[in-house]
């Protein structure tokens, strides 16, 4: 089964930018659909973005829709996310997840201030 291991959150200033990163292990990102969901304090769990096995394959939730880039390597079976223009809104956990299998990893945490 593959294991995820995220990484690259920490706290922002508003208008800033942070790349998070996917590790995994066990199997390889381009063999699944990936995805990025995240968690802000009190809230339910709201997915980001989702990228297909084939090229080109990415879809984004209209509340990062022109700020985020979801990303694939191959070569260093990881998945990336891209986050630009950050807004306090857009802090929480942040997990890599395989949505139709229920997989995810411990989450990073993410922290947009002004």
């Amino acid at each position: 089964e593959i294991q995820l291991v995220e990484s690259g959150g920490g706290w922002v200033e508003v208008g800033g930018s942070l790349r998070l990163s996917c590790s995994a292990s066990g199997g390889s990102v381009s063999d699944y659909a990936m995805s990025w969901v995240r968690q802000g304090p009190g809230k339910e769990l709201e997915w980001v973005s989702s990228m297909g096995t084939g090229p080109g394959d990415t879809i984004y939730a209209d509340s990062v829709k022109g700020r985020a880039t979801i990303s694939r390597d191959d070569g260093q079976n990881t998945l990336s996310l891209q986050m630009n223009s950050l807004k306090t809104e857009d802090t929480g956990v942040y997990y890599c997840a395989v949505l139709q299998s229920g997989i995810r990893g411990q989450g990073t945490q993410v922290t947009v201030s002004s």
